[in-house]
C-alpha cells in the first residue's frame, strides 16, 4: 500500500543521515521532497500543510540542530508526527459498551466493501470475543445483496436476518433488534444499502436507520484504493451523520496509500480496521504506530509475531523444532513448514513488517521471492512417495522426472527444491553437533558452509 511513500521517504531520511550536522536551509530542502512525497501519495493538501509545519517546527529547535545526531532527531520527528497524523498510539478498539444486543451500523458507498466486511466482523466477534452475533442486511436497493451477507453469514458461522420481501430498511432494522432482544444475541450487525455515490435519498436512509437503532457504533467502509474520493465521502458521511469509526478495505492492494493519512485530520473519527484481503479472517485492527514504521521503512515486528502467533500450528512448530535439533528433518517437514508461512499471507506483505527491507526490496524482487515458489514446491513435495519424502537420497534421475511431470514443473526445480533441502539439513546437523553451548560460544558464523563463516582476524 505504501511503497512508494516508503520509498521516498527513505531516500530523504538517508541523506539526512549522512551529514554531521543540519541548518535550516537543510531542514527547508528535507521537508520540501517529503511534501511532494506527500501529495504524490494522494495525502490532502491540507493534511500536508499541517504534517510539514508540525515537522518544521519541532526539526528547528535548537536541541535538534545541535544534537549528536540531528538526521536521526528529524526522522524521528517525523515518525511522531505521522503516529499523531494517523491517529495515535494503539488502536481504538470498536465499542461494545451498551446493552445488549449491541447494534453496530455499517454505511458507505456501493463497491466500498461493506458487506464484505459485515462477514468479517461477525468472524472476529465470534472467534475473539465468542460474542453471539446476528447479520442484517437492509440493502433493499443492490439486487441479491441480502442473499450475499446470508451466503457469507453462513461461511463465518453465524445466523444471518430471515428475508422478508417488501419490507423498508427502517422496518428490517426494527425487525433486527426485535430479534436480537427476544433471542438472546450479544451483537447486532446492521449492513445498509450503498450508492454510487453520495445523495439526499442515501443520507436520509441512513439517518433514519440510526434514529431507530442508536447504534454504539456506525462504521463508514471506505476503499483505501480510491485515494482522495475516500477522504471527500468519509468527510460527507460523518457532517451528515456523525461517524464513529472507519473501516479502510483493500489495504493490501497497491494504492497510494495517502487517504488512511488523510482521514482522522478530515474527519476527525478514527480508522478502526482494516481490510487486509478478500479471506474473511483478513481484518486487523489499525495501529496508527505500526502503519508509520512501516511506511518509515522501520517494520512492524510486533504484527509479524501477532500474525505468527494466530496462523501457526504450536504444537506442529514446536514437534518441527525438536526434529531439527536431533537432525531429523525430510520433506515432509519441510512441505509443513512451507504451509505454516503460506498460512501467514503474502510473503511481500511479511517482508514488509521487517525493518530496513525497503531498502533492499529490488534485490529480493530480483531474488524472485514469490507466494507461487512456494506453491511450485508443495506441489513437487506432493508428487513423491511417502518413502521418497523421508528418504529424499533416494530421488534419482528417473523419479525427478516423474515427479516433475506430476507437479507441472521441471527436472530443473525439482533439483532447486532437492538442493535447497540439502543446505537446510547441513545446517540443521551442525546445530545439532554443536548445540546450545557451542552455538553460543562460536555463534551463528559456525553454521555458515566452510569459507563464509570465517572472519580475517585485525592484525
Amino acid at each position: 500500500m505504501f511503497e512508494a511513500l516508503s520509498d521516498k521517504l527513505s531516500g530523504v531520511f538517508d541523506r539526512l543521515r549522512s551529514r554531521g550536522t543540519l541548518n535550516e536551509m537543510d531542514v527547508a530542502e528535507a521537508m520540501r521532497e517529503v511534501r511532494l512525497a506527500l501529495l504524490d501519495a494522494d495525502v490532502a493538501l491540507p493534511v500536508v500543510r499541517d504534517f510539514i509545519n508540525k515537522v518544521r517546527d519541532r526539526a528547528l529547535g535548537a536541541e535538534v540542530l545541535r544534537s549528536v545526531s540531528p538526521g536521526q532527531q528529524v526522522v524521528k520527528i517525523v515518525n511522531d508526527v505521522m503516529i499523531e497524523s494517523l491517529g495515535g498510539e494503539g488502536a481504538v478498539p470498536i465499542n461494545l459498551n451498551a446493552a445488549a444486543p449491541v447494534p453496530i451500523l455499517l454505511v458507505g458507498l456501493q463497491g466500498s466493501g461493506k458487506t464484505t466486511t459485515a462477514g468479517k466482523l461477525a468472524l472476529r466477534f465470534k472467534t475473539r470475543l465468542k460474542k453471539k452475533i446476528l447479520l442484517a442486511s437492509l440493502d433493499t436497493q443492490r439486487p441479491a445483496a441480502q442473499e450475499q451477507l446470508r451466503q457469507l453469514a453462513e461461511q463465518a458461522g453465524v445466523p444471518s436476518l430471515p428475508i422478508i420481501p417488501g419490507q423498508t430498511p427502517v422496518q428490517i432494522a426494527n425487525r433486527a433488534m426485535d430479534t436480537g432482544r427476544r433471542e438472546g444475541y450479544d451483537i447486532v450487525l446492521l449492513d445498509t444499502a450503498g450508492r454510487l455515490a453520495i445523495d439526499e435519498a442515501l443520507m436520509q436512509e441512513v439517518k433514519d436507520i440510526r434514529a431507530a437503532t442508536n447504534p454504539a457504533e456506525t462504521l463508514l467502509v471506505v476503499d483505501a484504493m480510491t485515494g482522495q474520493d475516500a477522504v471527500t465521502t468519509a468527510k460527507a458521511f460523518h457532517d451528515a451523520i456523525t461517524v464513529t469509526g472507519i473501516v479502510m478495505t483493500r489495504m493490501d492492494g497497491d494504492a497510494r496509500g495517502g487517504a488512511a493519512l488523510s482521514m482522522r485530520f478530515v474527519t476527525g473519527a478514527p480508522i478502526k480496521l482494516i481490510g487486509v484481503g478478500e479471506k474473511q479472517d483478513a481484518l486487523e485492527d489499525f495501529h496508527p504506530e505500526r502503519v508509520a514504521g512501516r511506511i518509515l521503512g522501520m517494520g512492524d515486528i510486533v504484527g509479524l509475531v501477532e500474525k505468527a502467533s494466530e496462523t501457526i500450528d504450536h504444537a506442529e512448530a514446536e514437534k518441527l523444532a525438536a526434529k531439527m535439533m536431533r537432525g531429523k528433518f525430510d520433506l515432509e517437514d519441510f512441505a509443513s513448514q512451507l504451509r505454516q508461512i503460506e498460512k501467514m499471507g503474502s510473503l511481500s506483505g511479511i517482508l514488509g513488517m521487517l525493518p530496513g527491507v525497503g531498502k533492499i526490496k529490488q534485490q529480493l524482487e530480483n531474488a524472485d521471492i514469490d507466494k507461487k515458489i512456494l506453491k511450485r514446491q508443495a506441489a513437487i513435495i506432493s508428487s513423491m512417495t511417502m518413502k521418497e519424502r523421508r528418504l529424499p537420497d533416494l530421488i534419482k534421475a528417473s523419479r525427478k522426472k516423474r515427479i516433475a511431470a506430476g507437479s507441472g514443473t521441471t527436472v530443473q526445480d525439482v533439483n532447486k527444491l532437492l538442493k535447497q533441502f540439502d543446505d537446510m539439513t547441513t545446517v540443521m546437523k551442525r546445530m545439532s553437533k554443536m548445540g546450545q553451548k557451542g552455538l553460543m560460544r562460536n555463534g551463528l558464523s559456525a553454521l555458515m558452509p566452510k569459507g563464509m563463516g570465517q572472519q580475517r582476524r585485525p592484525f
